[in-house]
């Protein structure tokens, strides 16, 4: 499940891991602190960077596929900029950040290839998601992070950190009252302590590690051949869900 809101918008973000055999006793709290159903969540995102003939920096977007959706998949299109910077920053238990966010079209990811970008690596999320209000609009993700050993294989993704899944709570925020929904978003996260290990202060670093991890993962088994099937736009006819 991606976010619900459109557009540009600070996000607040806390990261921690869990167990996969502790992974039930989790929904099981929060089905009773949410007060929600939960949603099946599964993801397949594509990691786009731009190629050094597009300038001198590196632009990278963030193509998710909601493989949930029916009666066909949904495809949004994320950018995530950087962290929130600052003495008021450091104060914060949790990490703020800006991210953009827009509704396309399956059409996508051919048009990001003939503009220049490539795909770095993929990446298929699979679990459930809470969405609820708690001082802010929350969203609780759990989910098994899986790499790809083929490209756009997703059903033969293997997890990248076996016995491990990702928990993420966000909410989205404005430059007004991002304040307030970063102490409602630590205040919850507090509850979840039982069960899930948060990085360290500030709990914004496990993205990290997993990415790490998604790249050297991503590393061993890239090729040439999946180099030249994304330099033009054949690949693209290989997804299943596009």
């Amino acid at each position: 499940m991606v976010s619900r809101v459109e557009g540009t918008f600070h996000e607040c973000v806390v990261q921690g891991i869990i167990q996969t055999e502790h992974v039930e006793a989790l929904e099981i709290l929060l089905q009773g602190l949410c007060g929600v159903n939960k949603e099946r969540l599964r993801i397949h995102e594509l990691c786009l960077k731009s190629s050094p003939n597009l300038g001198n920096g590196t632009s990278e977007f963030r193509l998710i596929c909601d493989l949930e959706q029916q009666p066909e998949p949904t495809w949004t299109l994320r950018h995530i900029g950087g962290a929130m910077r600052g003495a008021g920053a450091e104060q914060l238990a949790v990490l703020v950040r800006s991210v953009g966010e827009s509704k396309v079209s399956k059409q996508a990811f051919r048009l990001f290839n003939a503009l220049g970008y490539r795909l770095d690596h993929e990446l298929l999320r699979v679990g459930f998601s809470f969405n609820f209000q708690r001082g802010a609009q929350i969203t609780v993700t759990v989910s098994s992070v899986n790499k790809m050993l083929k490209l756009h294989a997703i059903d033969e993704a293997v997890p990248v950190t076996p016995g491990l899944q990702l928990v993420e709570v966000t909410a989205p925020a404005s430059a007004d009252n991002y304040t307030e929904v970063a102490a409602a978003v630590c205040s919850f996260c507090e509850y979840l302590a039982p069960c899930v290990i948060y990085s360290s202060s500030p709990l914004v670093c496990l993205h990290r590690i997993i990415l790490k991890s998604v790249v050297l993962a991503v590393a061993s088994v890239k090729t040439r051949s999946v180099d030249r099937g994304c330099s033009d736009c054949s690949c693209c006819c290989r997804l299943s869900h596009v």
